[in-house]
């Protein structure tokens, strides 16, 4: 698709450097410039704009960009700004900008903006998952793995997983990728990042699923400070419709934050020598401190059998909190997936894993999460 892009830019030299890096653009076609908003707007549409660049700094935003969208009805607006801050870019989304971008860019971070937010539907809002387990070997990595790529391949959207299992995480591997930059690289970066340029430290595994890496070795989770991960994920809500989130075991820093910036945290444990429920119920009532535990803090149970309804009704009863969802033991599927370097969902698409986690993934994009498996 061609732009023909109007740039409003009250500061004569910024609207100087832009103008330059929308001219060479390739696919792009400066056809109007101003620094005064009030003269786009009365003389601008002669112009015939598909994509409006618009300066908001030191603005209120919202009634600015009513007045674009009233005159420039069906056309595309990104909001522009000196730096990225997340309340600030939503603002401007919830009041009908389709993204917002830090000036100045340049042609590959412009081009990267325009199709990044025409990709993601940024103005929809990302549903944010945060995987908690109250202690290890929970199957949380395998569920997570498996529930990006059945989330991308039912609902045709962008789905992005941060690996913030700081100390032991292993996505990386589950993936087979060798990562450029990790999440100790986007946090050490994150001051001078917008939503676009950290896209770049995500490795792509699909067309439609990337991954935020975790740290290379152990030693280095000092360097990722709670107020930094905080933001990377703040700016990957921006990205991707889905972000899930895969957190240490226990309950830490890092999870704290994660949970508390997300809609929904399963709690993951794996049937495994009885005490999964007892550990069960303590997690839970960690979360009883929210107002709305019931709907945001849900359990999950892997390697259930036999797995269908009546076992997860039963785990329900005995847990005393609503099971999400169960996932059947499939050991053996997931270790022929790996060693092909795929996941399960992929290579077994009719088996009982593919089954239930595709089911969850269902759930996840209509709404209904928070209600009991029906039956098949």
């Amino acid at each position: 698709m061609a732009y023909r892009v109007m740039l409003v830019e009250r500061d004569r030299l910024m609207l100087e450097q832009l103008s330059q890096t929308i001219r060479k653009t390739a696919g792009f076609e400066l056809v109007a410039r101003y620094q005064n908003p009030s003269e786009a707007l009365g003389q601008g549409s002669v112009f015939q704009p598909n994509l409006i660049l618009l300066d908001v700094e030191g603005t209120t935003g919202s009634n600015l960009l009513t007045e674009f969208h009233s005159t420039y009805d069906g056309v595309a607006i990104l909001c522009m700004g000196e730096q990225w801050q997340a309340e600030r870019a939503s603002h401007y989304v919830q009041a009908g900008a389709k993204g917002y971008i830090v000036k100045p860019f340049t042609s590959e971070e412009l081009k990267e903006a325009v199709d990044t937010f025409a990709r993601s539907g940024m103005e929809v809002g990302a549903e944010t998952i945060t995987f908690f387990s109250p202690k290890g070997k929970s199957g949380k990595t395998t569920l997570i793995a498996n529930l990006a790529l059945a989330l991308a391949r039912t609902t045709h959207e962008q789905v992005g997983i941060i690996d913030a299992d700081l100390q032991f995480g292993d996505m990386a591997v589950f993936f087979n990728l060798s990562p450029a930059s990790t999440i100790v690289e986007a946090v050490r970066d994150v001051r001078f990042l917008s939503p676009v340029t950290l896209a770049q430290y995500f490795m792509p595994v699909t067309q439609n699923v990337h991954v935020l890496c975790g740290t290379r070795t152990p030693n280095l989770i000092d360097r990722v400070s709670i107020p930094a991960f905080e933001e990377i994920i703040r700016m990957a809500q921006s990205l991707y419709r889905y972000v899930l989130i895969d957190v240490p075991q226990a309950f830490n820093p890092t999870a704290i934050a994660a949970a508390e910036l997300s809609d929904i945290t399963y709690l993951v444990a794996m049937l495994n020598d009885g005490y999964e429920i007892q550990h069960m119920q303590r997690a839970m009532e960690i979360f009883e401190d929210w107002p709305d535990y019931e709907q945001r803090a849900l359990p999950i149970f892997t390697r259930v059998t036999p797995c269908g309804v009546a076992r997860q009704q039963e785990l329900s009863r005995q847990l005393g909190y609503r099971v999400a969802a169960v996932i059947p033991n499939a050991y053996n599927v997931v270790s022929a997936a790996a060693d092909k370097g795929r996941m399960a969902v992929d290579i077994e698409p009719g088996s009982e894993l593919t089954k239930f986690v595709t089911k969850l993934a269902l759930d996840i994009s209509r709404g209904k999460r928070h209600q009991a498996e029906e039956d098949a």
